[in-house]
């Protein structure tokens, strides 16, 4: 398989890495595999205990002892030299801490992942990996996880990433006067664009620091810094020191066009080459280093490009605890046989049962732009004819039904370039808004630790 291990997918689960002081009040007791107890020895074994109790749930020894091989298990693969077991174990406590207040929050919103839906995106990670389902499967089972833990870790990770979209992405603000200056700064741009693959290292600030914090935070990134000149490995140093959400992937960013990425980031790599790293630089969030894996051309003609424009509707049936996805689903297949015996129009259809804003109008949203809906809509949309309909299709709003009415190819208009620079503003600001978000749920939370003495 020429992909990286297919459980890095989940290597890199959301969530905020150790970010405080808290770990110099803690001690953990040296991991092992859980052992069957003997009831003749003459000091029975504890085979599982609770360590951290989250809000009303607890994370158990067992729990973390297996996150700790899967990781070092991952980590081996990858080629990244293992930290001390120490470090891992903090880095990893916290991270299940905070994904574990992730959920706990997504699920008081309503927020669930039925089988239907679960089992639609486990096919988009097979296609994506070019295999199919049982190919997929056996090549998890190979790597040691199985597949209904993978499933139910994949779970896990859509209700994260809804919770995000709801609670960060959702409330991101760009002004139009920020638009105005990335455009300004795209037209006098002299310099051919390009895409960066970047990895980094943050060493965080709490909220509200007084000096004397930030100039203890600072000093630990200054020997992080040193450890790196030294010729230190930095994707060992980021596992054992980062605090930011791709810590157990070495800090690895991977591949994203430069206008992005933080403007902070492409100003400390501007005069670095392939395999170096910047000196500290300081965010809201905290010190960082960056460390450049990669560059690579992009196209940079200056011409509006042409675009396939589609005209689209569609019905949809929004998932809740009293519709399923698997009832939701069957309901559309219903109107899809009425729509194709004309039995039905999809006009009607869409104004008595969607639950989009587009009902009123039969269903209709109009010309949409590539980027304009959600990844699993604009691909099932893309593949029909005209006039051609749908089989059901799941995204994070529920199921859809969709039909094609038109298309054109047009050049990008001024107002879908403010569109595009709003999007790419928007996506310069998301990485820090996530922090500070992690950072507030993580201090919402009450965690007490319960870990053993040693």
């Amino acid at each position: 398989m020429k992909q990286r291990n297919l459980l890095s997918v989940l290597a890199v689960s959301t969530g905020l890495l150790i970010s405080s002081s808290a770990w110099s009040q803690v001690k953990l007791s040296p991991v092992v595999s859980p052992q069957p107890q003997n009831k003749t020895q003459g000091k029975s074994q504890v085979i599982n205990s609770i360590i951290v109790v989250v809000n009303d749930e607890v994370i158990t020894r067992q729990e973390l002892n297996e996150r700790i091989l899967g990781v070092e298990l991952r980590l081996k693969k990858q080629g990244t030299p293992l930290p001390d077991r120490a470090d891992l174990q903090k880095q990893l406590l916290e991270r299940m801490i905070v994904d574990r207040a992730q959920m706990q929050l997504a699920k008081e919103n309503g927020m669930r992942v039925d089988d239907v839906m679960l089992d639609r995106t486990m096919l988009r990670l097979a296609e994506q990996n070019k295999m199919s389902v049982q190919e997929f499967r056996n090549q998890i089972e190979r790597e040691g996880t199985s597949y209904a833990k993978f499933r139910e870790e994949i779970r896990d990770d859509i209700l994260m990433q809804r919770i995000r979209e709801r609670e960060v992405d959702s409330k991101i603000q760009v002004s139009e006067t920020e638009i105005d200056n990335y455009l300004a700064a795209e037209a006098n741009s002299k310099s051919a664009k390009q895409e960066l693959n970047l990895a980094h290292i943050l060493v965080s600030i709490p909220e509200n620091a007084s000096a004397e914090q930030i100039a203890v935070r600072r000093k630990r990134a200054e020997e992080v810094l040193q450890k790196l000149r030294g010729g230190a490995d930095f994707a060992k140093l980021a596992v054992t020191y980062s605090d930011s959400s791709e810590a157990l992937k070495g800090g690895d960013i991977g591949w994203r066009e430069q206008d992005r990425l933080p403007q902070l980031f492409v100003d400390a790599i501007s005069k670095t080459k392939v395999g170096e790293f910047s000196d500290i630089v300081r965010s809201p969030n905290g010190f960082h280093i960056v460390k450049v894996n990669g560059k690579r051309a992009l196209n940079d003609s200056k011409a509006p490009a042409a675009v396939q424009q589609t005209h689209a509707r569609h019905i949809l049936i929004k998932v809740s605890q009293i519709v399923t996805a698997a009832e939701a689903t069957q309901k559309l297949r219903d109107f899809k046989q009425k729509l194709e015996a004309k039995t039905a129009t999809f006009e009607d259809l869409a104004k008595t049962y969607s639950a989009d804003g587009s009902a009123s109008k039969g269903g209709d949203l109009g010309w949409l732009y590539p980027g304009d809906t959600v990844p699993e809509f604009e691909q099932a949309m893309d593949k029909l004819a005209i006039n051609q309909i749908s089989d059901p299709v799941i995204s994070q709003f529920g199921v859809h039904l969709i039909q094609v009415t038109e298309r054109k190819t047009d050049e990008l208009s001024k107002d879908r370039l403010r569109i595009a620079a709003r999007q790419a503003v928007r996506e310069r600001k998301s990485d820090e808004a996530l922090q500070d978000w992690l950072r507030e749920i993580r201090d919402r939370a009450y965690v007490d630790y319960r870990l053993e003495d040693k």
